[in-house]
């Protein structure tokens, strides 16, 4: 078996696409337009991986490049913009054989190692995969190290008063609330993401970090994905902003992506429970089956999203490299791409 690894280019787009939709392991921010839009904000070179047997496509995997000084990073995906997987999208493997389809995937990788070689030649490899993609073997077989990352997934499949049964009782207590009028939340659309973000912002400042996610980022992957890929919604009390969440949607995955921190009024609605279920609902009423709450790293956060009666699933982190260039890449956090729980 002979795979042959070469590079994608915007061309490629919609046939980069069909791939993706056709393979039930690719994510919101595996699309061409967003790849495009992740290159643009890192400041990175994109390089979009394609593996085939022939002419049959057997997995995808998108590469940044970044620069720093003397230092050259391959980044799948990019640091600073808080995208939580990325990383390869294996196509076509589901009905073969355990041995085939690992000897596809080991090839599939060392393609990919041999090109970014080539093409990059990079001090410093990271790579941060999806949940589903749960075998990160070729990786440790090409020099890698890979840490487990945690998140939390709401299981949808059950209909609202299966979802809601899981939920602590607060949690319940708190969604089951009359509405008297008092608040309303509505899926909104480019003001509803600037609001989210500069929520989200203002949290991070008050709490001395740095958040790196502008709103042309956001507001560029709502304009350019399909309709329905980026929701934002906003909770308002008489009229006025609140608090908001902007989630994204992939196949049967709604993700918890920007938002839903602790609003700065002090109110006495339930802000984030609220908007949490209302995402769930809407998610059920249209399909799908899974609620990503996007991190289960942080145990202070962790204690309000384990209340919606989660599943643990476990995704990881590769890094490859140089070791004296990594840990200084760790010493400055030029690669840190970690999404705060």
């Amino acid at each position: 078996m002979t795979v042959t690894v070469t590079v994608a280019d915007a061309s490629d787009r919609e046939e980069w696409n069909g791939h993706l939709e056709r393979s039930p392991y690719g994510g919101p921010f595996h699309r061409y337009e967003a790849l495009q839009a992740q290159a643009k904000h890192a400041g990175a070179t994109l390089h979009p991986l394609v593996g085939h047997v022939g002419q049959e496509p057997i997995g995808i995997l998108p590469v940044f490049e970044l620069r720093k000084g003397p230092i050259t990073g391959a980044f799948s995906p990019p640091p600073y913009l808080h995208v939580f997987y990325l990383g390869p999208v294996l196509l076509n493997v589901d009905k073969l054989k355990v041995r085939k389809a690992e000897r596809r995937h080991e090839r599939f990788i060392d393609g990919c190692f041999e090109q970014v070689n080539e093409r990059i030649g990079p001090q410093h490899v990271q790579v941060r995969t999806s949940d589903r993609h749960g075998d990160v073997r070729p990786f440790e077989w090409n020099g890698c190290t890979t840490t487990p990352w945690y998140t939390y997934v709401v299981d949808l499949t059950g209909g609202e008063k299966a979802v809601l049964a899981a939920f602590s009782s607060d949690a319940r207590s708190n969604v089951r609330s009359p509405d008297d009028g008092s608040y309303t939340i509505r899926e909104g659309g480019t003001e509803t993401i600037e609001r989210v973000i500069g929520q989200v912002r203002e949290r991070y400042e008050a709490q001395g970090r740095s958040y790196g996610v502008p709103p042309d980022f956001v507001t560029e992957l709502y304009s350019r994905l399909p309709d329905g890929r980026v929701r934002p919604y906003g909770l308002r009390i008489d009229g006025e902003f609140v608090g908001g969440m902007v989630v994204l949607e992939h196949g049967d995955t709604v993700y918890r992506w920007q938002g839903g921190v602790k609003p700065a009024a002090d109110v006495d609605v339930p802000v984030n429970d609220l908007l949490d279920w209302r995402v769930m609902r809407d998610a059920m009423a249209r399909g799908i089956e899974r609620y990503d709450l996007v991190g289960a790293g942080n145990s202070r956060i962790n204690r309000y999203k384990s209340k919606f009666g989660p599943n643990i699933a476990t995704s990881y982190e590769i890094e490859g490299g140089d070791q004296a260039v990594n840990a200084l890449v760790q010493l400055y956090k030029w690669g840190s791409a970690k999404i705060p729980s």
